[in-house]
């Protein structure tokens, strides 16, 4: 297994905000939602970009919930769920995945996640990529081709788990006990998100990846990667990422950040987060998450 280099700095989770300071809470207000609440993300893409990226969210949620709120962008997946199993995040916007991880160790509430403007549900997009110019034109050719497959996060629903699940189903031995096995291929590797993923099949230092296709395309979109420069040979829907708080804050703090979310009607933030809205979810929207992470052996890592 090898990790392909990222270009960003990445920001560290545990101890600190953005600005470097200590993060300690200083109370609840009387709905039970902490004076600071801390709210972190999972880093699909480049962490310090979505800290920038985010800012504009942290402030809505600041005014909505009359709050401090520091966000937090961690250096990888497995950091927001350390963080939530040791009481440091109160809130975090989660895949799947890592939201079942998260479970295992720390009782949590899922609370919402957004409408996906591609295909107007709450699922979105896990798709398998590679260059336009390669002769493969499905997963089952992918998977004969063998070369370098490129996984983002090893915690990412669409940028791990999903992808594992096609490529099975196409023939490939994705193993349960090792990530980084998956006969026939030569070689895995871990970018750390789906930027790093889509990048990497671009320049060829990997033959095919799996990422998520609405984050693909805002690259494009952005100008960030050139639109004839991958083809989709695969994908999976994928039930959308939780936005989910720590259980112990109580139904009352729940309620009060649900109603953030559900309440959310500026175009900016919903072109931010690249949705129509948002609907509520529970424990039982993510159980085929948890069936698929346990049988690849995703669970616990």
């Amino acid at each position: 297994m090898r990790r392909l280099p990222r270009s960003a700095v990445l920001l560290a989770l545990l101890g600190t905000t953005a600005c470097g300071s200590a993060a300690t809470p200083t109370g609840v207000d009387d709905r039970g939602v902490p004076e600071t609440l801390r709210v972190a993300i999972i880093p699909n893409t480049a962490p310090d970009e979505q800290s920038a990226r985010y800012a504009p969210l942290r402030d809505y949620l600041a005014t909505e919930l009359g709050v401090e709120v520091e966000l937090f962008a961690a250096t990888d997946y497995a950091g927001v769920v350390t963080a939530l199993a040791a009481g440091k995040v109160d809130v975090a916007y989660l895949g799947g995945l890592t939201y079942v991880q998260a479970e295992a160790q720390v009782d949590l509430r899922p609370l919402v996640t957004e409408v996906d403007r591609e295909t107007g549900t709450r699922e979105y997009l896990s798709g398998i990529v590679v260059r336009s110019d390669s002769p493969h034109r499905s997963v089952g050719d992918v998977v004969a081709g063998r070369g370098t497959f490129a996984f983002g996060d090893v915690s990412s629903t669409s940028g791990s788990l999903y992808p594992r699940l096609m490529l099975n189903a196409a023939g490939a031995e994705c193993s349960a006990s090792a990530v980084d096995r998956c006969p026939p291929f030569d070689e895995v590797a871990f970018t750390g998100g789906h930027d790093a993923t889509a990048q990497a099949v671009a320049n060829g230092s990997a033959d095919a990846g799996g990422v998520e296709l609405r984050i693909l395309h805002r690259l494009e979109d952005e100008g960030k990667l050139p639109k004839d420069r991958l083809r989709v040979v695969g994908s999976e829907r994928v039930m959308g990422y939780p936005w989910a708080m720590r259980a112990a804050l109580g139904e009352r703090a729940a309620a009060a950040v649900t109603a953030a979310f559900l309440e959310m009607g500026r175009p900016d933030l919903l072109d931010l987060m690249q949705t129509t809205g948002y609907q509520q979810v529970t424990e039982a929207d993510y159980a085929s998450v948890e069936r698929n992470a346990v049988e690849l052996g995703l669970l616990s890592a």
